[in-house]
């Protein structure tokens, strides 16, 4: 559907003058459906099976007109890939927000990407057939073949499925690379006495992440922002990479009178409706669906950066785990790498959960990258090295609850923020070694209080138990390092 509000500077984004945002809405499924991901070279995925299946689907798509495009992915001559997207001509508007969530091929990135550092790999293809219907497969089918660079989405209309499945393959192939692949927000602060603090926040969709990531306070900083949502780290120099220039962003928060709407490119799963003037305008806020989506500008943020050379200073891990306070110091790499990967959160209305499944359960989502197409164990040592190697802080952020009340955002930014002035006065997390916590009026924990252990003791096991089961699913392919449980046990011993 056509609306009649104008695309803001729309020569920058390759439309004519007098563009207006176009609405595609897809029907039952709103979200990323995680059931329907299958790993070429994982435990239990059948190669030949599904090459038969992906042949018969080719064969499909042969009697149908198609479009394809080809962006890049990676917005600096550190990385840069050439990704390519097929998709029946009935899904135009998929194409359009595939070109204008990456970076079209420009005269300008064309010769960036020309001089770009060299990678021993192909481009990146993505096959899609929303049409696509398999009795075996009635959620669809996102079938990923890392090793070769491709990915093949059959039976999924949302346009999160074609974007992340992109990011999955990049990431991999970044991974490949010395790389570490991240699925988070990162921003650097420069403080007036011209010093910079770069640090990246970690978490799923709806925790604060995007927030956290592109909150400024003029009076104090000038910030600069990479990406709120998809980046890379380089393990030798700590340098960061963003890998597209948009962003995918919910529109629950931005009513028609919120300035960003103003930024809108395209919309999905929102309604339309007629204002007083008889103009077609959107009804946001998630009135008609959960995780109505839009495709943000880069122009939203003019303190954008597709590169950052300094070497990031802090991780935060974003949970919304209650037996937390809302800024925790972690002061040992080993333990900043095992709450990475115990990162405790919930899921969000950016999924379509499949089966029986109580979408307010605290789930485990290790370094809150739902996408990773390689054994967790390397990205546990990746993080580690990385806290290790480059003397990187890291905090954990709970923007949930704590002692039954709400983690306001004034919280977690003021927290941030006195951890960039240096003024935040950090003590002993009670007994554990290693971890020490920020002092917030009605937010503190109480070690005296027996419920309030308990359901520390609860959070910690519930870890320990996620790492001892890694141990035997999958035929161990996700096992971690041996001993790595120790220091969850260490910290149960230490509450008794």
């Amino acid at each position: 559907m056509v609306t009649d509000l104008p695309i803001h500077e729309p020569k920058v984004h390759g439309f004519p003058e007098n563009s207006k945002v176009l609405v595609f809405n897809d029907g039952e499924v709103v979200g990323r459906t995680s059931a329907a991901r299958k790993i070429i070279g994982q435990p239990g995925v059948d190669t030949a099976y599904f090459a038969r299946l992906v042949r018969e689907a080719v064969f499909g798509i042969s009697q149908k007109k198609v479009y394809t495009t080809e962006v890049y992915v990676g917005l600096d001559p550190e990385f840069m890939l050439k990704s390519h997207l097929l998709l029946p001509t009935a899904y135009a508007n998929t194409i359009l927000n595939y070109l204008l969530n990456f970076q079209r091929l420009t005269k300008d990135y064309q010769k960036m990407y020309t001089h770009s550092k060299s990678y021993q790999t192909g481009d990146l293809y993505i096959f899609g057939d929303p049409d696509w219907q398999q009795p075996d497969y009635p959620n669809g089918l996102a079938l990923f073949d890392p090793k070769h660079n491709v990915a093949v989405i059959l039976g999924l209309r949302y346009f999160g499925e074609y974007k992340k499945a992109t990011l999955t393959l990049a990431w991999a192939t970044a991974h490949d690379h010395n790389y570490i692949a991240c699925h988070g927000g990162m921003k650097q602060y420069t403080l007036s006495d011209g010093k910079k603090y770069t640090m990246a926040a970690f978490g799923l969709s709806g925790s604060g992440k995007s927030t956290i990531t592109l909150a400024k306070n003029d009076s104090k900083y000038h910030v600069t922002v990479l990406h709120d949502d998809a980046f890379i780290i380089n393990h030798q120099d700590g340098s960061t990479t963003a890998l597209e220039p948009a962003y995918f962003d919910k529109t629950q928060d931005y009513p028609m009178t919120s300035e960003m709407v103003k930024y809108f490119l395209t919309c999905q799963n929102v309604g339309v409706t007629l204002d007083e003037a008889g103009r077609k305008v959107l009804v946001t806020e998630d009135i008609r669906n959960g995780n109505g989506r839009t495709v943000k500008s880069k122009l939203v943020t003019p303190n954008r950066v597709d590169h950052i050379q300094e070497k990031i200073n802090a991780v935060y891990w974003i949970m919304q785990d209650e037996s937390l306070p809302p800024v925790v110091k972690v002061s040992e790499p080993n333990l900043a790498s095992i709450f990475g990967l115990t990162l405790a959160t919930k899921r969000s209305t950016a999924e379509n959960i499949v089966g029986d499944i109580d979408v307010n359960e605290i789930v485990i989502e290790p370094f809150a990258n739902p996408f990773r197409s390689y054994a967790l164990g390397e990205d546990f040592t990746a993080f580690k090295k990385l806290f290790e190697d480059k003397a990187i802080d890291c905090y954990i952020l709970n923007t949930g609850y704590f002692n039954g009340a709400k983690v306001k955002p004034h919280h977690t930014l003021g927290a941030i923020e006195a951890i960039i002035d240096g003024i935040g006065s950090f003590v002993p997390f009670g007994p554990i070694e290693g971890l020490s916590y920020l002092p917030i009026k009605h937010l503190n924990p109480d070690f005296e209080h027996e419920g309030y252990v308990a359901s520390l003791k609860a959070s910690m096991t519930e870890r320990l138990r996620f790492i001892e089961a890694k141990k035997l699913e999958m035929n161990a392919y996700h096992a971690l390092p041996l001993g790595t449980e120790d220091a969850v046990k260490k910290i149960l011993a230490a509450l008794g």
